[in-house]
């Protein structure tokens, strides 16, 4: 049985249509999708929730209110994870609590 699992990572000009990838090996098929902001992230989430993904982890740019907001919109159907910075070395060293919430 192959795992679906996702990777989210948030980056200001990200399309979640456009900014995506698929690594599919004999045990995880895992999709990596950019998204633009929390909002993105959550409708991500969910439709990737829907579609029977069992993991969905967050890049570290994700502050707590962000991974919040992403657990909220799953609502149970996958795990989330967060990959965690103090301070994202991407986003100028900010959380993107401090940037998308």
């Amino acid at each position: 049985m192959t795992l679906k699992a996702a990777f989210i990572f948030v980056a200001p000009d990200a399309d979640a249509a456009v900014h995506r990838a698929v690594i599919d090996t004999p045990v995880v098929k895992l999709t990596a999708v950019g998204v633009k902001n929390y909002a993105a992230a959550v409708e991500v989430a969910r439709q990737m929730a829907a579609e029977g993904f069992a993991a969905i982890e967050l890049c570290a740019g994700f502050g707590l209110e962000g991974a919040a907001l992403v657990k909220q919109a799953v609502a149970g159907k996958a795990a989330v994870g967060v990959v965690r910075f103090d301070n994202h070395p991407g986003l100028g060293f900010k959380s993107g609590d401090d940037i998308f919430a």
